[in-house]
């Protein structure tokens, strides 16, 4: 019963809850997912997806889902996320990773950098949020 609302309510088109919900500046709460693409210099974060984590105040992006995670929290500008880390690199030198991110339609483009790596990534939502989405999740 329930799968035929479902497959009645995507056959009918999407619903105006699902159609904002495609829209990352008027919704951008939720998970991102997206591969990092080199544009220049070393970046073994490439090797696997990253993921973008948007709350109501705080933000969260892991490259290549690995064991660091950039913070941030979002400021009075809408449509601009800014998340970073700094470690202690060689020679006790700062090592700044950083991750800058804006809505474009239904999407979040990003760029990633650290001192050697510049990429650039599009975010999407997995497929499952818009059903989660019109279910409350």
């Amino acid at each position: 019963m329930f799968g035929a609302v479902l497959l009645a309510l995507s056959a009918s088109g999407p619903s105006p809850a699902a159609a904002a919900s495609e829209d990352a500046a008027k919704d951008p709460v939720g998970i991102w997912t997206g591969t990092l693409v080199a544009d220049r210099g070393v970046c073994p974060e490439t090797r696997a997806p990253s993921t973008l984590q948007i709350e109501s105040r705080r933000i969260a992006f892991t490259p290549a889902d690995g064991a660091y995670t950039l913070r941030g929290r979002r400021d009075a500008t809408p449509g601009r996320f800014h998340a970073q880390l700094v470690l202690d690199g060689m020679n006790h030198r700062p090592f700044a990773m950083v991750f800058e991110g804006t809505p474009d339609g239904a999407t979040i483009r990003g760029t990633y950098g650290t001192p050697r790596c510049r990429a650039h990534v599009v975010l999407t939502r997995p497929q499952s949020h818009v059903t989660e989405h019109f279910l409350g999740h």
